[in-house]
């Protein structure tokens, strides 16, 4: 299996020859090696996610026995927890080549048409952040995905012709962190919808066990369970934890992380036992201190904090909720009694009643 992407090749952007050279084309190189290294090959390596990898398993299994590709599939969840991992683990179980794109590289009509005319039959198409696909890709997308047919037009006015082109037939797997955002046709046409959920603490020891076999890195059983329970149920968060947690042990102790050293790190780097940072804490408290707990609007925040609205929407609000910190109202954010507690306010219960 084989795995093709969009990227821009950035070596050739860079003179290796200069002599004041900081970033080498080498260093790239092995920067991607290392991200595909540590990707999981196979569903025995993928770590969580059970109940969607069985289902996997006898969708992969009956595909095979019907000589037939998969459904196309849609992955949607919070960021970081392994839609595009698992994308390549199903490739490589059904043997075939994967090409990985997203949807805002596919800005007009021959970018898409372009990427479906190169498939080969049975291969992978992947697009990530399909939701932002534009209108016209999206058309373009319906009949491939149902009758595996591009629909042309050549000619102009009056001579215009509509050609139907075969395409063989390929498997499209989406990934999304806003379900809510796809439009209901396309939506529609994939057979095989999931949610990926975030990890527990004990799934994620196993991820960060994992990760640190890969780096040789030498971390005690606790050690991992005390990045665990900092990294906001997210693997993508845990393997960069592990490594500035690394960082920290080389140079204020012998390398090895123990939970000591695991917990003084993350108090350094400002996570705290719930893996909230200070973006996350100035937003609860500016909810409970400025706005008397809620409820205030998602524009107002991001206006306070000097933040944009998506990265409040996508990046911290997701975690806060799952963790029961914040409420999303009709009238807009709400903190709760358990943000309270967590950050501090001693008359929490008698702050909690005047919301």
């Amino acid at each position: 299996m084989s795995i093709i992407t969009d990227e821009t090749n950035f070596e050739k952007s860079f003179d290796i020859n200069k002599k004041n050279q900081n970033i080498k084309a080498e260093t790239i190189e092995f920067d991607r090696n290392f991200e595909n290294s540590i990707r999981p090959k196979s569903f025995e390596s993928y770590i969580g996610q059970s109940a969607l990898k069985e289902t996997l398993k006898i969708t992969i299994e009956a595909a095979k026995k019907r000589e037939m590709p998969l459904d196309h599939l849609l992955f949607y969840g919070p960021p970081g927890l392994g839609k595009t991992t698992l994308a390549g683990v199903i490739a490589e179980q059904m043997g075939v080549d994967i090409k990985i794109t997203s949807a805002p590289a596919l800005e007009r009509p021959r970018d898409i048409i372009g990427i479906l005319m190169s498939l080969k039959g049975g291969e992978i198409l992947f697009i990530d952040e399909i939701h932002r696909l534009n209108k016209v890709a999206e058309e373009i997308l319906y009949p491939a995905m149902e009758d595996f047919f591009l629909d042309m037009t050549t000619g102009k006015s009056q001579t215009v012709k509509t050609l139907r082109v075969p395409l063989p037939k390929f498997t499209l797997i989406g990934a999304t962190t806003k379900a809510g955002e796809l439009s209901g046709p396309l939506r529609d046409r994939f057979g095989i919808i999931h949610r990926l959920e975030f990890y527990t603490d004990e799934e994620l020891s196993q991820v960060i066990t994992r990760t640190a076999g890969l780096l040789n890195i030498e971390i005690t059983k606790d050690g991992a369970l005390a990045i665990a329970r900092r990294s906001r149920g997210t693997p993508r968060i845990a393997n960069r934890l592990i490594k500035r947690v690394s960082d920290y042990a080389l140079v204020k102790s012998d390398g090895k992380i123990t939970e000591n050293i695991a917990n003084k790190a993350l108090d350094t780097l400002k996570i705290d036992i719930c893996g909230l940072d200070s973006t996350d804490r100035s937003l609860l408290k500016m909810i409970i201190e400025k706005y008397d707990g809620g409820p205030v609007g998602i524009e107002t925040l991001a206006a306070a904090l000097g933040e944009d609205v998506r990265t409040l929407e996508d990046v911290c609000e997701p975690f806060l909720l799952q963790a029961g910190l914040l409420q999303r109202t009709p009238r807009g954010r709400k903190v709760t009694p358990a943000a309270l507690r967590h950050l501090g306010y001693k008359n929490a219960s008698e702050q909690q009643s005047l919301f």
